[in-house]
């Protein structure tokens, strides 16, 4: 595979409808919500500054916000018709009928040819429109601290190996270093997702409903019990009240615990935080007797139809979108590109400075989405259904109270079940 270096200091190539839309812009002031919690600020805010050069009357004023401002007040904005201009969301369908389709202001054959794969989770069932360009192809997974491993004398299970296997070498090290936990996984629904899949959970049935059956029930029990254990802590999942998500970062940092259940936007973090402090890695994702589960998804730049400045916003995701901005982003950000001709091209993500373990963590990553499309199809049908959001918000809104025995898990199982059924 021939890996592309993207050139840090370069406008890049832009397309005849880039420049065109650009030329056209009026001037205009642009409001722009992010995810401030990771690393990916400053690239975002010398790519906004480049821009000038192209769109020099378009100011973009960034507003980095918590995760939680916008998965949980970013659609109140929306619907009050109080929103920015353009976000990162991540909800993708969720939020498809407030987005503005850019269609008229972009080249869709090529948008087609890049990123067919991801536009229909922005459309909600819809058949047609482009609604905003996928920043970070995601797939969830686990990182391990290989130092623990080894100092408790404890062999990393196979390619293979199932969730029982793992809890059971990471209670292990938890035991034999006398850890806070064995084992974390960030409070989400669609953390669990593949895991329960793995178990069987199909998410949907016949008529399109989303469903809870034995194989979400399975990994369930799994979870309530590695919790009522100790293998898992008290501080994520049982802690947190209602929806609130909540991830165990700083359990992995600070060596508490040998095995985090995350996931590859993550990737970046974990090698700036961890550095050299100790020898970590990415792992395959442990499996179940219906495969090896993960969910992809990600993150997507969108506009809102609310704008009053819908060609220059157009633009602006436009030029982020094309081949060569596109690839310096994804590069530098240590992300799995959405854009097909760079997947198959592949990314130096060590010419950008990733280290080996990076490097290593992020193709492992890519291994994962193609596993999942062949075992377990319905992860990706569920990334793009407009209601997962429900579906995840109630699975950590109930299993937790069965952990903290406020709930009988078929209680909290009722309970998910009317809300699904909405």
């Amino acid at each position: 595979m021939r890996k592309t270096m993207m050139k840090t200091h370069a406008l890049g190539a832009l397309s005849a409808s880039v420049v065109l839309a650009a030329a056209a812009a009026q001037a205009a002031e642009l409001d722009f919500m992010v995810s401030g919690e990771d690393s990916k600020i400053a690239v975002w805010s010398e790519l906004i500054e480049r821009y000038r050069d192209v769109a020099p009357d378009v100011t973009i004023n960034m507003n980095q916000v918590g995760y939680n401002v916008i998965r949980d007040q970013l659609p109140v904005q929306l619907e009050a018709g109080t929103g920015p201009d353009m976000a990162t969301v991540t909800s993708l369908g969720g939020l498809n009928p407030f987005y503005l389709d850019i269609t008229p202001y972009v080249d869709a054959g090529y948008w087609e040819a890049a990123y067919g794969s991801v536009l229909p989770w922005y459309r909600a069932g819809n058949p047609d429109g482009i609604h905003g360009w996928h920043t970070e192809m995601t797939v969830t997974g686990p990182y391990v601290n290989r130092t623990l491993f080894d100092e408790a004398g404890v062999e990393l299970p196979a390619p293979g190996a199932t969730w029982d296997d793992w809890a059971d070498a990471s209670a292990q090290v938890q035991e034999e270093l006398d850890l806070y936990a064995g084992m974390v996984m960030d409070r989400s629904g669609h953390r669990f997702a593949g895991p329960a899949m793995s178990y069987g959970a199909q998410y949907f049935d016949d008529a399109d409903n989303f469903i809870v059956d034995d194989g979400f029930i399975d990994f369930a029990e799994r979870m309530i019990e590695w919790h009522l254990s100790g293998l898992m802590p008290p501080d994520i999942w049982p802690a947190a009240g209602g929806q609130t998500y909540a991830n165990g970062n700083e359990m992995f940092f600070g060596e508490e615990v040998p095995f985090y259940m995350s996931g590859s936007w993550n990737i970046a973090n974990v090698a700036d935080t961890v550095g050299d402090t100790f020898d970590w890695g990415v792992v395959p994702v442990p499996c179940g007797p219906a495969g090896c589960g993960v969910m992809p998804g990600g993150s997507g730049l969108v506009a809102f139809a609310a704008t009053e400045h819908p060609a220059e916003v157009a633009a602006f995701i436009d030029w982020m979108a094309q081949t060569d901005i596109a690839g310096e982003y994804y590069t530098r950000t240590f992300q799995i590109p959405a854009h097909a001709e760079l997947q198959q091209s592949g990314l130096d993500y060590a010419g950008a400075g990733a280290s080996e373990a990076v490097e290593e963590g992020l193709n492992l990553f890519a291994q994962m989405v193609g596993q999942a499309a062949i075992d377990t199809p319905q992860a990706f049908r569920a990334q793009g259904d407009p209601r997962n959001t429900v579906m995840f918000n109630a699975t950590i809104k109930y299993l937790p109270e069965v952990m903290n025995g406020t709930l009988t898990l078929d209680e909290a199982l009722d309970k998910i079940r009317e809300e699904i059924a909405g």
